[in-house]
């Protein structure tokens, strides 16, 4: 079992800044992309942002230049820098991570319990 437990939402002015944070603890060999994802209230949940254990990012067109995603391999955390937040990203930010067990079964995809971010004046 490997589990991912995020923090750092909020309440947010418009124009204002949050981090979030994502550890992931348990049985891991290697962690190869870990991700944020969103969900606004009656929208379907979407990638924000990924990184891989190589380093290579890709974020949601809505994001790039505001948003920045890095990780921690030693500590098998990911982070996620939002800057310039607008009202529409307001949603539940959801962490993702797949990658290879140290046990049985080998493989994993594992999600967090998702965090509220709303951005209002």
């Amino acid at each position: 079992q490997v589990q991912l437990v995020e923090s750092g939402g909020g309440l947010v002015q418009p124009g204002g800044s949050l981090r979030l944070s994502c550890a992931a603890s348990g049985s891991i060999a290697v962690i190869y992309t870990m991700a944020w994802h969103r969900q606004a209230p009656g929208k379907p949940r979407e990638l924000v942002a990924s990184v891989t254990n190589a380093g290579t990012t890709n974020y949601a067109d809505a994001v790039k230049g505001r948003f920045t995603i890095s990780r921690d391999n030693g500590q098998n955390t990911v982070y996620l820098q939002m800057n310039t937040l607008k009202p529409e990203d307001t949603a539940v930010y959801y962490c993702n991570a797949d990658g290879r067990r140290g046990s049985s079964p080998p493989y994993f995809n594992s999600w967090g319990q998702g965090t509220q971010v709303t951005v209002s004046s």
